[in-house]
């Protein structure tokens, strides 16, 4: 086939995945989370055998002790960068509010062209946090928690899942998508390993079995 024609073939195509797209009849995904890569599943069993065990202890948390959403880049504050960097093709106005785009959630596989329908998960939860050491931290140590674009620790996913996970770790929550749920214990060991938080003898349990089949 002549390049001219296979290219006019190709931009034929593209048009009407995009329309596709548009009109939110696409099945597969449109655009990957950015989550930042976490580690390997051999360094995430490294690092969960360095992991302090103990009871968690929640007396005194309230989310306010974790600022969030801070400015990040520019007009855009964490929600609004993790929308950004997260989608496909995503549009901003003046004030960094994405007013068009597609987003993948890795959670449960469902591909949303509105940045309405996501939350922006912490993949270890405040609270857990809390419940894990960071009692003990500033509020300056706080809010670089909650607002950490460098580890794996922010991704955009479906509301309504995020709401289902709460305050959970994962011996009582994992995505309900099991393709993605290697990567999300990874992330959640290396988290808890960079800031140092301890974890429970049944989540420490639930992380081993997961990364044994990772």
């Amino acid at each position: 086939m002549p390049k001219f024609y296979a290219r006019r073939r190709l931009s034929i195509v593209a048009a009407l995945t995009g329309l596709i797209a548009s009109v939110g009849l696409l099945d597969g995904p449109t655009a990957s989370a950015a989550l930042p890569t976490p580690v390997s599943a051999a360094t995430a069993r490294s690092y969960l055998s360095q992991l302090t065990v103990a009871t968690e202890n929640r007396t005194g948390y309230d989310r306010d002790l974790f600022p969030t959403w801070i400015t990040i880049s520019g007009t855009c504050n964490t929600r609004e960068y993790v929308i950004k960097r997260d989608g496909d093709n995503v549009v901003v106005n003046s004030a960094c509010t994405a007013t068009s785009g597609s987003w993948y959630s890795v959670y449960d596989g469902v591909t949303w062209t509105a940045a309405s329908s996501l939350d922006i998960d912490h993949v270890v939860p405040l609270a857990e946090a809390w419940d894990s050491g960071a009692s003990g931290w500033t509020t300056a140590q706080r809010q670089a928690f909650a607002n950490d674009v460098t580890r794996p620790q922010l991704v955009p996913v479906t509301a309504s899942v995020n709401r289902s996970k709460g305050d959970k770790d994962p011996g009582e929550w994992v995505p309900p998508l099991t393709s993605y749920r290697c990567t999300y214990v990874r992330a959640w060991v290396q988290v808890k390993y960079y800031y140092d938080l301890s974890v429970d003898s049944a989540e420490k349990s639930a992380l081993t079995s997961y990364l044994a089949s990772c």
